[in-house]
């Protein structure tokens, strides 16, 4: 195949309004200053964090949904039209799905930081809604894929994790006042699972074939290794799935090995992509890529500590801490670098004229600071869990909250250069 870029061939026909994606980014902003805040607020009780209600999985879920639902759905309303060849059936769809998501994440978390079950049980019908609506065009828009089939399929598999994990979601949350589940922690571990690992692991894996050779005007992978790479993952989540709901450790370890599988060739695709890239300055973003592709494996490593239940302090705390901060946060805010400016260009760009450069379109030094908070925010949290310091994970956040500022004023940097340079009349 031609270099990835080519396939934005004829993408300006399929673009969305630009308020659509950048108002789940913005928002996506938002929230990961607010996940920050919270953990920030919470750091007393996150190195021994077991599950329950509290400031902690308030944190965990600005996270998991404000920031990292918020800017996978965001991207994929715009990427998966350019993907498929296919444009959005309907565009007010979208709109309904982030007015239904925002005030249900808000409504969520505040419940869960408070103790509140009915501010938890309609937060989680709104985010269903929102869910839905977005699953609903996302499925036609699936069914209609004309080109790039094995990006299409991860897509399918991402919708099937994330019927799961709502309907989990959903029983987890009236649980909370009914009690009727008899084994909540294996359904809780199974949500958390699917959630990170199948609805926004699978959807990096798939974007990542598009995405990360097209930022560095490479050849896209062999699809032959795609659709191995989706095979893995998909087979370490079936049979992590059984492997809980039956209480068969073995199955665990499968899971595990097919999940470093799933990994591998993953990573072996992307650092093809970079070997053979036409541009060798990436920049400060792929920083943040890479470490999230080391953060990636650390994880996994975490996760056969947890199987073989090696005794390591508070490793549960520190798995979940590696694989949301670590891992997906540090990924998305380095591709969100790169994509917001690049739909920014797109949208600036006049019937007849270039597109402005990305740098005119981005501010590099809110960006640093962010790399550097960032960067320190996951060293001493991450210290501050293994040690059982609550003062470590307090000047931890206290770094990502200034980071997530910096990222914010990065974010309303582009769209405020966006508004100067739209072509008037």
């Amino acid at each position: 195949m031609s270099f990835s870029s080519g396939f934005l061939g004829g993408a300006k026909d399929r673009l969305l309004p630009v308020s659509i994606p950048f108002r789940f980014f913005l928002s996506a902003a938002v929230f990961h200053l607010l996940a920050w805040a919270a953990l920030f607020w919470a750091a007393d009780e996150v190195a021994g964090f077991a599950g329950g209600a509290g400031p902690v999985l308030a944190a965990i879920h600005l996270a998991t949904l404000g920031v990292f639902a918020m800017t996978a759905i965001g991207a994929s309303f715009q990427l998966l039209p350019v993907v498929t060849r296919q444009p959005l059936a309907r565009i007010w769809p979208a709109k309904v799905s982030f007015w239904l998501l925002l005030p249900g994440i808000c409504l969520l978390t505040w419940g869960m930081a408070v103790y509140l079950p009915t501010a938890m049980q309609a937060g989680a019908v709104l985010v269903t809604a929102g869910f839905t609506a977005f699953a609903l065009l996302t499925v036609d828009n699936l069914r209609r894929a004309g080109s790039m089939l094995v990006v299409a399929a991860h897509g399918w598999a991402v919708l099937a994790a994330l019927a799961v994990l709502v309907v989990l979601g959903l029983l987890l949350v009236w649980d909370m006042t009914g009690g009727f589940l008899d084994d909540r922690y294996s359904l809780a571990i199974l949500h958390a699972v699917l959630a990170s690992f199948g609805f926004m692991g699978l959807l990096v894996l798939g974007l990542s074939l598009v995405l990360i050779p097209m930022f560095v005007l490479a050849r896209s992978p062999a699809a032959r290794l795609g659709w191995l790479q989706l095979a893995l993952a998909v087979l370490a989540l079936a049979g992590f799935s059984a492997g809980v709901l039956a209480d068969v450790p073995a199955l665990l370890w499968v899971s595990l090995l097919a999940g470093f599988g799933a990994a591998a060739v993953y990573l072996w695709q992307m650092l093809k992509a970079l070997r053979s890239s036409m541009r060798k300055r990436l920049g400060l973003s792929f920083w943040l890529i890479r470490a999230s592709w080391s953060l990636l494996l650390v994880c996994l490593t975490l996760g056969g500590v947890l199987i073989a239940d090696i005794a390591i302090p508070n490793a549960p705390a520190l798995f979940g801490f590696v694989l949301l901060a670590g891992w997906q946060l540090t990924f998305l805010t380095g591709v969100l670098q790169r994509i917001m400016p690049f739909l920014a260009s797109m949208h600036a760009a006049g019937p007849s004229g270039l597109p402005p450069l990305l740098s005119e379109l981005t501010a590099e030094g809110p960006l640093k600071v962010h790399a550097v908070c960032h960067g320190l925010a996951l060293l001493f949290c991450a210290a501050g869990i293994a040690l059982d310091q609550a003062v470590l994970v307090r000047l931890g956040a206290g770094s990502g909250v200034l980071g997530a500022a910096a990222f914010g004023a990065f974010s309303v940097t582009v769209l405020r250069k966006l508004a100067k340079s739209r072509p008037r009349g």
